[in-house]
């Protein structure tokens, strides 16, 4: 994997940032409800976001591992799996602009080891130090997400646990501007973010991600 897919997995971080408001918003502003009264926020929150993506990138690394033993098993493997990373990229994008909500399906799937391991959050709340917001956004990093889950795609189709694990982390990297926001409950930004203009906007964006990825796929492919 090159340094532009990294940047593709920045900027799918940030296009999708509205659908991190919509599925994390309300936790991250929830965070200064944990937040002793008199503490300064910030190292809080990104102690929070530091743990988030962290577990993106365990994540990935692991998708990482199994596409480099999918790479050698399936002829032309990486265009393969290059190829669903763009039909799931085209999933996010129908997804967030309301077209198909099919990866809705996929999230439910997700909520059965959710509703295992969310209540182990609660035992670092309220936060008494910044270190007890980590362990909050390690858990909550696996709270089920279709944009998460077309991004791990990418990871699939790195051929290593390495890039894969590079690869999520430059993706939560392009979620952490408005995740900020969130927690500081900017409510012009999310505001706009939410509007069905935005949303259809940033799906167009995806949906030509998508669209590269697979022309890209198949051209190898064929």
């Amino acid at each position: 994997m090159v340094t532009s897919d990294f940047i593709s997995a920045f900027l799918i971080g940030i296009a999708g940032s509205v659908h991190c408001i919509a599925m994390c918003g309300g936790v991250t502003a929830g965070l200064s409800l944990a937040i002793p009264k008199g503490k300064q926020q910030l190292p809080f929150i990104f102690a929070y976001n530091l743990g988030r993506i962290t577990s993106y990138s365990i994540a990935g690394g692991l998708a990482g591992a199994l596409s480099s033993i999918l790479s050698h098993q399936l002829q032309d493997g990486i265009a393969w799996l290059n190829l669903l990373s763009g039909l799931f990229l085209l999933l996010m994008a129908a997804y967030i602009g309301n077209w198909w909500p099919i990866l809705s399906q996929l999230e439910r799937i997700g909520g059965v080891l959710w509703r295992r391991i969310s209540p182990l959050s609660k035992r670092f709340m309220p936060f008494k130090h910044p270190l007890y917001a980590l362990p909050y956004g390690l858990i909550w990093g696996w709270l089920p997400c279709g944009l998460v889950y077309s991004s791990l795609t990418w990871s699939l189709a790195s051929g290593n646990a390495t890039n894969g694990a590079l690869s999520m982390f430059f993706f939560g990297l392009g979620t952490l501007p408005s995740m900020i926001l969130a927690a500081y409950s900017a409510t012009q930004v999310t505001h706009l973010l939410k509007k069905p203009r935005t949303k259809q906007l940033i799906a167009l964006i995806l949906a030509l991600f998508g669209i590269l990825n697979i022309s890209q796929s198949l051209a190898n492919i064929l």
